[in-house]
């Protein structure tokens, strides 16, 4: 919870060094950002937003999006809540619990007026499914509407998104990770995704991301587990991996061998099914707090994969946490979302990545060079001021939007806001915590404050 008096919420920027670049990326465009889904509790907009707020849960069985006509084909993904693992039965080392969104039907509509009606064909019937992120590719020739259709408990529902997959974009993230993920990819609050972060560098970009992490889990039971990964994790173009923590445990080397032959193989099944992988050199702890280092042999390790592989490299979670310990939490190993040390890990990704889109984006050639030949570059993002009602917003001279949401998910209002200064408006909510999101060309952010 954060009070508010005319102080400056968020507005951080995160000075990173990136390396080189890789294959390019074909991009999907997101169609579902922002619309209405109409579901059987009512119309919502939140599951639609793009912020992956963890309160921000819908459990209806039945939720349908007009997303227009034209795209041929689309890749539909959705993320579910849970205890924030991705699965829970990958690993003994901790009990995961949550209900997936596992057996319903996608249907797709030409003429629905209201997300109920109209004619109806089953584009895909998912069964059996047992993970809380995954993404599927429909027909949608000459249709305009899907929809979420489910018999059974649908579990908590934070976000579903419908990207044009016409002409095979391959901006396809999935974020397998350890407890390292699982709490600062998906369960820490953060200022934006790393695929938000893209696309407000790169606005012809909209990544699909799907998160992956799971507490516990070590690189011998992912390679256990494989066939799982790549049965449901197998259709997305990139695998950005962030393993090594629970391998490494107590700063010996004792386990080197294994990890580095179980990252292998992880990367041969990867790259057999068209899967560009990526590796984090594993986060560094805090060792006064934890008693322990991360062993210097398995950074060489990553680094030598990366190299050996021809891999495009990840983010340096070592290098930046060590020196900055204020970021892990009070065990000594993982991210503290109290000082935003999940933000960081989504802004060292994004970092790490922005090269490939530089090298990709070929109508915005004058920003590709920037990007391409810059090492050190800084997330620009809107800062938000609140006084009582009263909202100033600083930072973005473009037009905006913004809207301010309840706990409970509902839209209270919403402000358009022209490209002129001072942006400021004053809100006519009821006093309390509330969820204020700024869209604007080419990004979104969110922020929780207290209005008086």
């Amino acid at each position: 919870m954060i009070m508010c008096n005319w102080t400056k919420i968020l507005g951080c920027s995160f000075l990173l060094t990136m390396a080189g670049s890789a294959t390019a990326i074909t991009p999907n465009k997101l169609l579902s950002r922002g619309l209405t889904a109409y579901t059987s509790s009512g119309n919502n907009t939140y599951i639609t937003d793009g912020d992956l707020t963890n309160w921000k849960q819908c459990t209806a069985k039945d939720i349908a999006l007009n997303v227009g006509s034209g795209p041929s084909r689309l890749f539909i993904t959705w993320e579910s809540y849970g205890d924030c693992a991705w699965a829970t039965n990958f690993t003994s080392g901790c009990s995961h619990s949550g209900t997936p969104l596992r057996d319903f039907k996608i249907l797709t509509s030409a003429n629905s007026t209201n997300g109920q009606d109209g004619d109806w064909t089953v584009a895909a019937e998912i069964k059996d499914n047992p993970v809380m992120a995954r993404g599927v590719y429909i027909d949608f020739d000459g249709m305009s509407w899907f929809r979420f259709v489910s018999e059974k408990e649908v579990g908590q529902i934070l976000e579903i998104e419908a990207f044009d997959a016409s002409n095979g974009g391959d901006d396809t993230w999935f974020f397998m990770g350890t407890s390292i993920s699982q709490m600062g990819i998906k369960q820490q609050d953060t200022d934006s995704t790393t695929a938000n972060i893209i696309n407000g560098r790169f606005p012809n970009f909209t990544p699909a991301m799907l998160r992956g992490g799971i507490g516990c889990i070590n690189s011998t039971e992912v390679v256990a587990h494989l066939d799982d990964y790549l049965r449901y994790a197998g259709n997305v173009k990139h695998w950005a991996i962030e393993m090594g923590t629970n391998d490494a445990w107590g700063g010996g080397d004792w386990n080197l061998a294994n990890y580095k032959q179980n990252m292998q193989t992880i990367i041969d099944s990867a790259k057999a099914h068209g899967i560009e992988p990526v590796l984090a050199r594993i986060i560094a702890t805090n060792e006064a707090k934890a008693g322990w280092q991360i062993n210097k042999k398995f950074l060489d390790a990553v680094d030598e994969l990366t190299e050996k592989n021809n891999l495009h490299p990840g983010p340096d979670f070592y290098s930046y946490f060590l020196e900055h310990p204020e970021l892990i939490g009070s065990d000594g190993v993982h991210p503290n979302g109290e000082t935003r040390g999940g933000q960081a890990m989504h802004h060292l990704w994004a970092e790490a990545l922005a090269p490939l889109y530089a090298d990709s984006d070929i109508e915005n050639e004058e920003q590709d060079s920037t990007f391409s030949n810059t090492k050190n570059i800084a997330t620009v993002m809107p800062s938000l001021f609140a006084d009582g009602n009263n909202i100033r917003i600083t930072g973005i001279d473009s037009e905006m939007t913004v809207d301010i949401i309840s706990t409970a998910g509902t839209l209270e209002e919403r402000h358009q806001l022209p490209n002129s200064r001072p942006f400021e408006f004053t809100s006519k909510v009821a006093p309390g915590i509330h969820i204020i999101v700024v869209k604007w060309n080419g990004g979104m952010a969110s922020y929780k404050v207290t209005l008086e």
